[in-house]
């Protein structure tokens, strides 16, 4: 659509996945990700939730995401092909205090896998989230793994967050975003190597390190 000066605005909309176990904060994420909120309150999702979050990407380009908040029972995943169909991204989400849920991590991630990829044939752009982190119970040799982790399951990279206190949740969607986008305008492989992002890492005191994740291996 035309902007006011007559400028060209470009509107991009982009089906995003938030898949991972039940109780692994993937609902809290979605609410603070797109409403800047937290609630106490936990309420297991039914099927599959929807939320939209609309970015100014730059001057003239609007991105809105669709997010499809999809429950974590077993009984849902059965029906995972009909919610990933058109989806362009994944958010994959365990409790960096359990590690059974890193383990689901790898099993939704090859379903996803399994059953969807880019027009292209490749995979979808996928970010890996080690929620809860601001939790004391918070499994430190688990997230020194998750380079190898990321690695073997083909995940773009990974953030540890925290819902609660707001941490790295808008950092981990502008990657994802932004790795849709490059998809989405077809960038050559050698492009697509060379774009090497920082991804933030929460530290000890729940403060914002950076660590460069490998280049995509698309």
């Amino acid at each position: 659509m035309a902007g006011s000066a007559g400028t060209l605005w470009t509107e991009k909309l982009f089906k995003v996945l938030v898949i991972g176990d039940i109780g692994v904060g993937k609902s809290s994420i979605v609410l603070r990700y797109v409403n800047k909120r937290f609630d106490e309150r936990y309420k297991a999702s039914i099927g599959v939730d929807f939320a939209l979050k609309s970015l100014e990407w730059d001057p003239q380009t609007v991105v809105r995401v669709q997010l499809w908040d999809i429950a974590g029972q077993e009984r849902f995943k059965k029906m995972s092909r009909v919610y990933y169909r058109g989806a362009m991204g994944a958010i994959v989400v365990f409790d960096v205090t359990n590690s059974s849920t890193l383990e689901a991590a790898a099993e939704w991630k090859q379903d996803l896998d399994s059953k969807v990829s880019l027009d292209s044939g490749r995979p979808l752009p996928a970010v890996l989230l080690a929620n809860k982190c601001d939790m004391t119970g918070r499994d430190r040799g688990l997230v020194s793994s998750l380079d190898r982790f990321c690695e073997d399951n083909n995940f773009m990279g990974w953030f540890e967050t925290s819902a609660k206190d707001n941490i790295n949740i808008n950092e981990a969607g502008a990657f994802l975003v932004k790795q849709m986008m490059l998809c989405d305008t077809s960038l050559s492989s050698e492009e697509y190597h060379r774009d090497r992002i920082k991804v933030s890492q929460a530290s000890e005191e729940s403060q914002s390190q950076s660590l460069c994740c490998w280049s995509p291996r698309f």
